[in-house]
């Protein structure tokens, strides 16, 4: 049996704090990054680069985050999905299995959010699993909108019988994405696992929805160390990839 190990983790950008209490994060990810040990890490606000922070922070990385964040043997995918002043954030994907191919979409609903999910197709164990990295918009009627979105991508793109992972921050604090999801057969399951916000976590607002996978574990980390290098904790979930 094969296992399958997938993360999804919203990094809020590498950056925590207000004002003059804002500290440099990147570091740290990337030491948890590794140590979640997954297979495939999704990621979300990510930054590609950033002008001012960059010269706000001596130790701000040349690379960009994806790549910075990207553990020794992996492959990193980075699109953006916002630009903006001084620089431009996505959501990124990074993997221990071969990229075969990668795509984005833009899923911006209004003027004031500018949102986008990352599809990329994965040689995992001879087979192509897909996986869509996502992050919705926090107004619910946007939200409707972005998931019919992306309804109709997942069945005009991606055969019914392909492994398929859909990960990360939904934004949504009840039950309709989880609803609008089902309808093309992707599932979360067990109990709620809260990861927002990740200083005491309230609610679940990151997810891994599947199709085509057997699920096997679903665990967040707890510690005061998660709770400070970003708004979010991460998300670990565990699949037996099926015949």
């Amino acid at each position: 049996m094969n296992i399958v190990r997938v993360a999804t983790y919203n990094i809020h950008k590498g950056v925590q704090g207000l004002g003059p209490m804002r500290r440099l994060e990147i570091h740290n990810l990337a030491l948890a990054v590794e140590s979640l040990d997954a297979d495939v890490v999704c990621l979300q606000e990510v930054r590609q680069h950033n002008r001012l922070e960059a010269k706000r922070f001596a130790l701000w990385p040349e690379q960009t985050q994806a790549d910075f964040l990207t553990p020794q043997g992996y492959e990193a995918v980075y699109r953006t999905n916002a630009i903006t002043r001084h620089g431009e954030h996505g959501n990124a994907l990074l993997s221990r299995w071969p990229v075969l191919t990668h795509q984005h979409e833009d899923m911006s609903d209004h003027r004031l959010e500018q949102r986008g999910f990352l599809h990329v197709t994965l040689n995992v164990h001879g087979r192509v699993m897909h996986v869509l990295v996502v992050h919705l918009g926090l107004v619910k009627a946007s939200r409707a909108r972005q998931v019919a979105q992306l309804q109709r991508f997942i069945q005009r793109e991606i055969e019914p019988d392909a492994p398929l992972l859909v990960a990360g921050d939904f934004n949504d604090w009840g039950t309709l994405v989880q609803d609008a999801l089902a309808q093309v057969d992707l599932h979360t399951w067990g109990v709620p696992h809260a990861t927002f916000p990740s200083r005491l976590p309230l609610a679940q607002l990151d997810y891994v929805f599947a199709r085509g996978l057997k699920p096997m574990g679903l665990t967040v980390p707890r510690g005061r160390i998660w709770g400070r290098m970003s708004d979010h904790l991460p998300l670990i979930a565990e699949f037996a990839l099926t015949d």
